[in-house]
């Protein structure tokens, strides 16, 4: 039984992988009608430009351009997309340059030089695209000076390394970048501006996605400063990044721009896929293998390791009362949780959900829990996440294993791998956040 529910857990995954797919997500907001190309609710008329131009980043953009693509063809002038090693995809007239995630690298400072070289030179009568997807903002390092890259990247490890997450990254990143934050629509006004964008953040907030290069920031210097204090991170980060955060808090450097900037009278943000998307097709995929689907939430955001508890709680509630529902069950969530760094090993946020979890499943029967990234990509690993089921522990023990040592050593992915249950996709070229289950069948 445990063996079809571990088939079953797979299949669901799978399909909400399918939901998530970069090149069906931009078709379902960007068509052409003749000369006519619709964005979202807005029509815009081909004749009134003189180049379209194709820019973005993250780890989806590749592929969601192949979409753009599809909808334009020729008429595309050129473009330049920033894109994780391993993510990128065949292109006809848009470039495709590969730089470091999630901690920026030199090819990415290159990449985004390259990206704002395009943006400036687009006039009124020009069209530009961005794609922007889940890591747009490690992949467009563009640090105002005198902040150089490495200080930069020093930055964005602390932050982290003591567990922040993507919305405080982020509210770090804009204030000591020249393109996050809304300034990317400055430097592209007064052309004309749609932004396309695959959500990889906790509620789809705009400003938050990629780091909101064509929204209005609604963070400050200030909220920056609190972010970094609040963290013990204020005294220990570089003293360029220290000196921008602290000047601009006392209102001596301007502010990202806000919603009444002109910049944005010409913009058209979209999100066209998220987590909850995937989330649902996971769903779907649950009811046609015979579960009954709970959707808990695609909020699902703190530490880790509290997660995963809540989450087996749930399994020995469903075992002991058959609340909140009878088995077959399947219990689904989404959203992005954050690791706190405490030993050397090996893993992401993903295994060490699967890790934390089976310490507390063990022994239930016909109990699987899966967590994994849609990217395909969890942490600094092959490995888009990991399974367990109610043996996981038994058969660690067999093989000599200590769960719980690996877990104190943040050491999820040489546990799993060990027992030949790690998750490993490759690249999905796509990127909305992580999905779980837990799964119990019918006794």
């Amino acid at each position: 039984m445990t063996k079809r529910i571990r088939k079953d857990a797979l299949a669901i995954f799978r399909a909400a992988l399918k939901a998530a797919d970069p090149v069906e997500a931009v078709l379902r907001f960007l068509r052409r009608d003749g000369e006519t190309l619709v964005a979202g609710a807005r029509r815009y008329q081909l004749a009134d430009f003189d180049n379209i131009y194709v820019i973005g980043a993250g780890k989806a953009s590749a592929a969601m351009a192949q979409g753009v693509e599809k909808v334009l063809g020729r008429r595309v002038t050129s473009g330049f997309l920033n894109v994780k090693y391993g993510h990128g995809a065949p292109l006809r007239r848009i470039r495709v340059h590969e730089c470091g995630h999630p901690v920026p690298d030199e090819a990415g400072v290159e990449g985004a030089r390259r990206i704002v070289e395009i943006a400036t030179q687009a006039g009124p009568r020009d069209l530009v695209l961005c794609l922007i997807s889940g890591g747009a903002s490690a992949l467009t390092p563009a640090p105002v000076p005198p902040i150089t890259l490495g200080e930069k990247q020093a930055t964005t490890r602390m932050l982290l390394e003591v567990g922040a997450n993507i919305h405080e990254i982020n509210a770090v990143r804009k204030h000591v970048s020249s393109f996050k934050g809304g300034q990317l629509a400055r430097l592209v006004h007064p052309a004309t501006l749609i932004v396309l964008m695959l959500s990889d953040v906790i509620g789809d907030s705009m400003d938050s996605i990629g780091s909101g290069p064509a929204v209005p920031d609604r963070s400050t210097f200030a909220d920056a400063r609190a972010i970094l204090e609040r963290f013990g991170l204020l005294a220990r980060v570089p003293e360029s990044v220290r000196d921008r955060i602290e000047s601009g808090a006392r209102g001596e450097i301007e502010e990202t721009p806000k919603a009444d900037d002109p910049a944005f009278r010409r913009t058209n943000n979209l999100i066209v896929g998220s987590n909850r998307l995937a989330v649902e097709a996971a769903a779907v995929k649950a009811r046609e293998l015979g579960y009954k689907p709970l959707q808990l939430s695609t909020f699902i955001e703190g530490e880790t390791r509290d997660v995963a508890r809540m989450h087996a709680a749930i399994a020995r509630e469903v075992h002991a009362s058959g609340h909140p529902a009878r088995p077959p069950v399947c219990v689904i969530t989404g959203g992005e949780t954050t690791v706190t760094i405490r030993g050397a090993g090996l893993g992401g946020r993903n295994q060490e959900f699967a890790l934390a979890a089976a310490l507390d499943i063990a022994g239930l029967p016909d109990t699987v829990v899966l967590s994994g990234g849609t990217d395909g990509t969890d942490g600094p690993t092959d490995a888009a996440g990991a399974i367990a089921d109610g043996s996981t522990l038994a058969r660690a023990v067999d093989a000599r294993l200590s769960a719980r040592d690996f877990l104190d050593r943040n050491d999820s992915y040489h546990f799993f791998d060990a027992l030949g249950d790690l998750i490993k996709t490759g690249p999905t070229r796509t990127n909305v956040m992580d999905v779980r289950l837990v799964l119990v069948g019918k006794p």
